[in-house]
């Protein structure tokens, strides 16, 4: 059974998850608006994968006796000056992430919920794994800096991601 601060933080990083999307939506849009297929569906990977790590969230709050409470999310960011601030965005953005699953960790020993700890040993991974992916694309935009040629190969690199609606899947 999960403490009432537990379901509690619990639930704030749902919201947070399902915000991470909506963000990722966000700027699948953009890209969609500027021509670059492969940066949207990368963008749109990332909205799906954020999508299923709040339901990892809501299924761990009902398993454990929890109750789940679905908040409002927030507006996310719409227009970004270039690729580069979007991804610089995208970098904090998980940044500031991994910063609320240490948080929640820290609740989970603090009252010594071992379930809970062991199921957010998979978020800190995940996270470390988001901040490198987004960090590598991070630098090749600014090594690439004005050079349109590096955009256009950089985007179809992004796009093998993709797939599906939103993405040029290569075979």
């Amino acid at each position: 059974m999960l403490s009432d601060s537990m379901n509690k933080a619990l639930n704030d990083q749902i919201n947070a998850e399902l915000y991470s999307a909506y963000m990722y939506m966000s700027m699948n849009a953009y890209f969609k608006s500027i021509n670059l297929d492969g940066f949207a569906a990368w963008m749109h990977a990332q909205a799906v994968e954020e999508t299923e790590h709040a339901q990892k969230f809501y299924d761990f709050v009902n398993q454990r006796g929890g109750r789940v409470v679905l908040g409002a999310i927030d507006a996310p960011p719409n227009e970004w000056a270039s690729p580069l601030a979007v991804f610089e965005d995208t970098l904090a953005h998980e940044q500031k992430v991994t910063g609320l699953i240490n948080d929640l960790m820290e609740v989970a020993l603090q009252e010594k919920d071992h379930a809970t700890q062991i199921f957010l040993q998979w978020f800190v991974t995940e996270q470390v794994e988001e901040e490198e992916s987004v960090g590598g694309v991070l630098e090749q935009l600014k090594l690439m800096g004005e050079a349109q040629g590096g955009l256009f190969m950089l985007d179809r690199e992004l796009g093998k991601r993709g797939g599906g609606e939103n993405g040029a899947e290569e075979g």
